[in-house]
């Protein structure tokens, strides 16, 4: 069954709050952890090419860039469908008869694009084992922590996120779907060198958009002309993207993701967070993070 024809045949009263479960140490929302053992022995082909990042970190952005290099820069070849069926998301398992991103990516035919926020260490096998090609993207931690809190107000499969204070201790303590974001973003980095993964940054990508969308055209091998690159720039911003109804997820319906709480896309800034933080939860927030980061190499920019 296709995801369209699924999500019309699903009881929106089978839609609830999820729980977390912890699988190998990371906390995972139930449905994840109870299909777990498909999940970790999930075939990877040769030329998959696997999306990851800690959620929120510019996921939908990163994965509409590598449509558009993918396919030329043309637009119209992206607009063949919404973003998480053109590229399925490995770790989703939505209520029957709404077929899994695992069911979504076995149907597809190569090259795949898929996604995942899995941390390093729940990666399956043989991703590593086919030699698959990785492109992370990582956001600084405050301006992820705002908008994954806002995530968790629309999307009706998450936990309850609490209240703003809340959901930032829980988040400093890992204790959110897909786990710490420290472990997550030094995870990744710490392979980068091991695997043939690309590093990205988004506060880097917001900076200048055309030179990170150059460093993904070399990584995936493809010849990427400026007005191309141009192009892809344009059809990549964020205010394109928001009204763009195969990048907005405005495709779901709203006992999914409750878009009139929250716009799935909400700002796509960097710095936002200073509206949400008082100056004790940063500074606190910032030693944390110097402890957590320490001796990585890693640094991340907090405002542009």
């Amino acid at each position: 069954m296709e995801l369209g024809a699924g999500l019309e045949a699903l009881d929106p009263k089978s839609i609830k709050r999820s729980l977390l479960v912890e699988v190998k140490g990371v906390p995972l929302v139930s449905s994840m952890a109870e299909e777990w053992g498909s999940l970790w022995g999930f075939k990877a082909r040769p030329d998959d090419l696997l999306i990851c990042t800690y959620p929120k970190a510019g996921t939908t952005w990163i994965q509409e860039i590598v449509d558009m290099v993918q396919h030329g820069g043309d637009p119209q070849k992206c607009a063949r469908g919404p973003t998480h069926e053109r590229m399925p998301f490995i770790d989703v398992f939505l209520p029957k008869p709404i077929p899994s991103g695992i069911d979504q990516a076995e149907a597809m035919p190569s090259p795949r694009m898929l996604k995942t926020h899995l941390p390093i260490q729940l990666i399956p096998p043989s991703f590593w084992e086919q030699n698959c090609k990785v492109i992370y993207v990582a956001r600084n931690v405050k301006d992820n922590m705002v908008s994954y809190f806002h995530f968790h107000r629309i999307g009706s499969l998450l936990p309850e996120p609490g209240n703003w204070d809340q959901f930032l201790e829980n988040f400093i303590a890992g204790k959110v779907a897909w786990g710490s974001w420290f472990d997550h973003v030094r995870g990744w980095w710490e392979a980068k060198d091991q695997h043939p993964i690309l590093y990205l940054f988004y506060e880097d990508m917001k900076e200048d958009p055309a030179r990170e969308i150059r460093k993904v055209a070399q990584f995936l091998g493809v010849p990427l002309p400026d007005p191309l690159v141009s192009q892809i720039v344009q059809h990549t911003t964020f205010e394109s993207m928001k009204a763009n109804p195969m990048t907005n997820y405005s495709t779901l319906p709203s006992f999914l993701l409750d878009q009139s709480v929250s716009p799935f896309m909400r700002k796509g800034t960097v710095g936002d967070w200073k509206d949400h933080f008082t100056v004790a939860q940063s500074e606190h927030l910032d030693e944390v993070c110097a402890q957590e980061l320490a001796g990585s190499g890693l640094s991340f920019r907090m405002q542009l």
